[in-house]
C-alpha cells in the first residue's frame, strides 16, 4: 500500500516572506512599526493599530507550551500510522503565540509549560515546515 504524502501549505501574497526564511530555516514574524507589536499569523493589517506598515523580524524560536490537545484520530492518511500526536499551542519569547504538531514528544510527557525550540523540516524545495520539539526534557514546566 503505497503512503500518503503530508500535506503542503500554499503560500499566499502574505505569507511569502514566511515560508522563504522557512526554507533557510530562519523563523520570522511580522513586527508592526506603527505600533511595535508582533503578530502571527502573517497578515496585511496590524489588528492593533490597523497600520498597514511592518518588517520580518526574526525570532528566537524558543516558547513554551501555552495549550495543547492529543489527535488520537488522523484527519488525513498521513497520519494514520502517526496517532497519537501532540499538537500545541506555542507561546514564543517575542509574546505571538503558534500551533505545531510536537516532534519526538510522547503524549504522556506534555504539559504546559513545557520549554521548546523550533527545528525545520524540509519537506519539498519550496516548503520547510517549521515544527517544535522539547528544549530540555529535565526541566520542570513553567507555571
Amino acid at each position: 500500500m503505497e503512503r500518503a504524502n503530508r500535506p503542503l501549505p500554499t503560500p499566499s501574497v502574505e505569507t511569502e516572506a514566511y515560508w522563504e526564511a522557512c526554507r533557510e530555516h530562519r523563523l520570522v514574524i511580522q513586527h508592526c512599526t506603527g505600533c511595535d507589536t508582533w503578530r502571527h499569523y502573517p497578515r496585511p493589517m496590524c489588528p492593533h493599530c490597523h497600520s498597514t506598515a511592518f518588517e520580518w523580524d526574526e525570532a528566537t524560536g524558543r516558547g513554551v507550551i501555552h495549550s495543547y490537545t492529543v489527535a488520537h484520530h488522523a484527519f488525513h492518511p498521513y497520519w494514520e500510522d502517526k496517532t497519537p500526536y501532540v499538537v500545541a499551542t506555542i507561546e514564543l519569547e517575542e509574546g505571538v503565540r503558534v500551533v505545531s504538531d510536537m516532534v519526538e514528544l510522547d503524549p504522556a510527557d506534555v504539559a504546559i509549560g513545557l520549554r521548546v525550540e523550533v527545528i525545520f523540516e524540509d519537506l519539498s524545495d519550496e516548503i520547510s515546515l517549521p515544527r517544535f520539539r522539547v528544549l530540555e526534557q529535565h526541566e520542570e514546566p513553567v507555571t
